[in-house]
């Protein structure tokens, strides 16, 4: 694998150093890379900035901070700048107070006497500081945890019910001959063709009339069937051979035991790929949980991010921390069944 990764154009054809095709495609992965992970790793950075430090001009990648000193007869910590005093030595002084241009500060070692400072004479002396807090506040100060566990159980329930729908559906396409078969499937993918916001009135009504608004299960059942993962497990489940289910039909084995035994064992690969899909499908939806939900106590993730930002004050620091944790999870599943995805895609498109 590594002999893989580090060949090059040059060391094939017995040179020592790098052909220029090469260093071309280094600079090329290179720019790729920072483009698709530059603005996710700047936005967990920011995520351990504190409120003074996001607004600061210009902004800067580490989380640096302006640094505070306490200072006897204060009772709160002061700024610390870096500034000439009035006779021209550059010191560290605590600023105690501003008042237009001028800024009244003292210095830590002799808080007594203070000293005058116009505000252009004087630098912030900053510090590489990660607001840790900006993450174990949120659980203190807002209903963090209830929407965290409003967004995972939506999701996993909603990708479980999905699963095992389209599996079923898919089995029946694929292995069962019946009268209107193909046209069954047909309508199916026809289905994809119909704009998700067309149907939203319909689904709202029915949904209203099942006393199912302001509940979670109101999300969870309108999307668990869906055309992609019916025909991504069918053309999937079309490389099963037949010859498996006729010797399980011949030791008296049930359908069910044949679908739930044989066929989704076999069907992990496309499973996967389904469940990666579902799994950001439900994270990541917004526009169906905004119309049925209502109560902020039933609210996902990504509903109280839209909520949290205020009209006239908007704290970046706890929505920057709430966005990163929204992405834990994504990440996470992508991380552990990525391998699939390329199997299960490849695999059901052939017969």
């Amino acid at each position: 694998m590594a002999n893989f990764l580090t060949r090059t154009r040059g060391r094939v054809h017995g040179r020592t150093s790098l052909h220029w095709t090469d260093w071309v495609s280094y600079a090329y992965l290179l720019a790729g890379l920072i483009v698709m992970f530059g603005p996710v790793l700047w936005l967990v950075m920011s995520s351990f900035k504190t409120e003074s430090a996001l607004s600061q001009f210009p902004p800067s990648f580490l989380p640096y901070s302006q640094k505070e000193v306490v200072v006897a007869g204060h009772d709160k910590p002061l700024p610390l700048y870096r500034a000439k005093d009035e006779q021209g030595q550059t010191r560290e002084l605590a600023q105690v107070r501003r008042i237009g241009i001028v800024a009244t500060m003292v210095d830590p070692a002799q808080p007594q006497t203070e000293i005058r400072v116009n505000i252009k004479d004087r630098q912030p002396v900053n510090e590489l500081k990660f607001a840790s807090g900006n993450y174990t506040e949120l659980f203190a100060k807002f209903s963090f945890g209830t929407y965290l566990w409003n967004s995972v159980f939506i999701t996993v329930v909603a990708t479980l019910i999905t699963l095992l729908f389209n599996s079923m559906a898919a089995f029946a396409l694929s292995k069962y001959q019946f009268t209107g078969q193909k046209t069954v499937f047909v309508l199916i993918i026809a289905t994809l063709m119909i704009p998700p916001t067309i149907i939203l009135v319909p689904a709202f009504l029915v949904i209203s009339s099942m006393g199912l608004l302001n509940n979670l299960w109101g999300v969870i059942l309108p999307a668990v069937a869906t055309p992609t993962g019916v025909f991504l497990l069918r053309q999937y489940m079309l490389t099963i051979p037949d010859e498996l289910l006729e010797a399980a039909r011949m030791d008296n084995a049930s359908e069910w035991r044949i679908y739930w035994r044989i066929i989704l064992p076999l069907a992990a690969p496309a499973m996967a790929v389904l469940a990666i899909f579902s799994f950001m499908w439900r994270w990541n939806d917004f526009l169906w949980p905004l119309i049925v939900l209502s109560r902020s106590e039933h609210f996902t993730l990504q509903l109280a991010l839209n909520a949290f930002q205020g009209e006239l004050n908007t704290q970046w620091h706890y929505l920057l921390a709430m966005t990163v944790i929204t992405l834990i999870p994504i990440t996470l599943v992508f991380t552990f069944l990525q391998k699939y995805i390329a199997t299960g895609i490849a695999s059901a498109g052939v017969k």
